[in-house]
C-alpha cells in the first residue's frame, strides 16, 4: 500500500484546519462582482504536495511508457527538428518535453514535476480564480480520482485539457477567437482538444438553454441506436490519428465506462436540474457555463457507457472539470446555512467512500 495516497487527501483536512486559523482569503473582482477568493501564495501551497507526488509516482499506468520515450528524446536542442520530425501525432507535447530534457537532461523525476507543475498550474489558476471554495474544488479532484487518471495516466490528454480549461476567461468574455486559438494550440498536445470547439458556443448562455437540451437528445438518440453511431464513428475518424479507435475497443471488448463513476460525475448535473431556479436567478456567468459544460460532460459519459470507457470515457474530461466549480455553489446557494453543512459532510463522505472503493477495490492502490 502506498501510503501516499492516503495522505494526500488528508493533506486537505490540514489547509482546511490552516484556512480557519489563518487568513487565507482576499478581496477580488471576479466578473465585475467582489469575491473572496484564495491568496495565491496559499493556493499554491494548497497543490504543491499533488505535483510532488506526481514526480514520485513511479512507473504507475502509462507512465513507463512516458519516460521510455523520455529516454529517447535528444539533450541537445540542435537534435529537436530532426526527432520531431520521426513523431507522428500530438507533437507539441512531444516538442514541449523535448525542450525540458535538453534544460534538465535525464532526471525524469524532474520531467514529471515540470509536466504536473504547468498541468496543476492552469488547473487551479481557474479553481482559485473562478471556484467559490477552492479547497473544496482541489478535494472533489482528488476524491474523484481525476489526478490518478489524468496526472499520472494520460498526461499528453489532460495537458492539452487544462491548456482548454485556461480558457475559460475567454468563453466568459465571449471572445471566441481567442478561445479558438488556445484551443488549436491545446491540439498540438493531443489532437482530441479539438472537440472542444463547438462547446464553446454551444456552453454559452444560461443553464439548460436549448443548445443543451438539443444535445441531450442527441445523446438519446445515440444511446438508442449505438449502433449505427459507430460506424458513423468510425467513417468520420478514417483520416484521422483516431482511426483504430472503434475496432480497437471493440477487439478489447470494452464494456464501457462503469455506472458508479458516472453516478459520480452526474451529480452536480442533477442538483443544476433539481434547482435551476435558484441558478437562473443568481444569473452569474461562471455558475451558467459551469452547468452547462456540466451537462455535456455527463452526456459523453451516458454515451460512453454503452459504447467504449477506454476512448468515449476519455472525452468528458473536457468538461466535468468544471462541475467542481459547480457543486460548491449549488451547495451553498440551494441549502440553508444549517443545511449546507450537513450536505457538505454528506458530500465529503460519499466521495471519500468512492475514492476508497476506486483506489482499493478498482485499482488496488491502498
Amino acid at each position: 500500500m502506498d501510503k501516499n495516497y492516503i495522505l494526500i487527501i488528508g493533506w486537505v483536512a490540514v489547509m482546511a484546519i490552516l484556512s480557519v486559523l489563518t487568513s487565507v482569503k482576499q478581496e477580488e473582482t471576479v466578473c465585475g462582482k467582489k469575491e473572496y477568493r484564495w491568496r495565491p501564495v496559499w493556493a499554491v501551497v494548497t497543490v504543491l504536495p499533488l505535483v510532488w507526488m506526481c514526480s514520485q509516482r513511479g512507473d504507475i499506468m502509462d507512465t513507463g511508457a512516458y519516460l521510455e520515450g523520455y529516454k529517447d528524446m535528444p539533450r541537445a536542442f540542435g537534435g529537436i527538428v530532426s526527432y520531431i520530425g520521426t513523431v507522428k501525432k500530438d507533437k507539441g507535447f512531444y516538442f514541449l518535453s523535448a525542450v525540458i530534457k535538453c534544460i534538465v537532461g535525464n532526471r525524469s523525476v524532474v520531467y514529471l514535476f515540470i509536466i504536473a507543475a504547468l498541468q496543476a498550474g492552469m488547473l487551479f489558476y481557474v479553481y482559485r480564480k473562478y471556484s467559490s471554495r477552492y479547497l473544496m474544488s482541489f478535494f472533489l479532484f482528488l476524491a474523484s480520482t481525476d489526478y490518478i487518471s489524468w496526472m499520472f495516466n494520460g498526461i499528453r490528454q489532460f495537458t492539452a485539457v487544462t491548456i482548454t480549461f485556461i480558457g475559460i476567461k475567454f468563453i466568459l468574455d465571449k471572445k471566441y477567437t481567442k478561445a479558438i486559438v488556445l484551443i488549436l494550440i491545446a491540439s498540438l498536445m493531443h489532437q482530441s482538444a479539438l472537440l472542444m470547439i463547438p462547446f464553446v458556443f454551444i456552453a454559452q448562455g444560461r443553464a439548460w438553454n436549448k443548445k443543451t437540451l438539443l444535445f441531450i437528445l442527441a445523446v438519446i438518440a445515440i444511446v438508442a441506436s449505438v449502433g449505427a453511431f459507430t460506424n458513423i464513428l468510425d467513417s468520420l475518424l478514417a483520416e484521422t490519428q483516431y482511426k483504430n479507435v472503434v475496432s480497437d475497443w471493440q477487439s478489447w471488448e470494452d464494456d464501457g465506462t462503469n455506472v458508479l463513476r458516472v453516478l459520480v460525475y452526474a451529480v452536480p448535473t442533477i442538483l443544476s436540474l433539481i434547482g435551476i431556479k435558484y441558478i437562473r436567478n443568481a444569473d452569474d456567468p461562471i455558475i451558467n457555463l459551469s452547468t452547462n459544460m456540466s451537462i455535456v460532460s455527463v452526456g459523453f459519459y451516458v454515451v460512453s457507457m454503452f459504447t467504449s470507457g477506454i476512448f468515449i470515457g476519455r472525452l468528458p474530461i473536457y468538461f466535468s472539470l468544471y462541475s467542481y466549480i459547480l457543486l460548491p455553489w449549488e451547495i451553498d446557494n440551494m441549502f440553508t446555512k444549517r443545511s449546507a453543512r450537513l450536505v457538505y459532510l454528506m458530500t465529503i463522505c460519499a466521495y471519500l467512500a468512492f475514492y476508497y472503493y476506486q483506489m482499493h477495490f478498482a485499482w488496488n492502490f491502498i
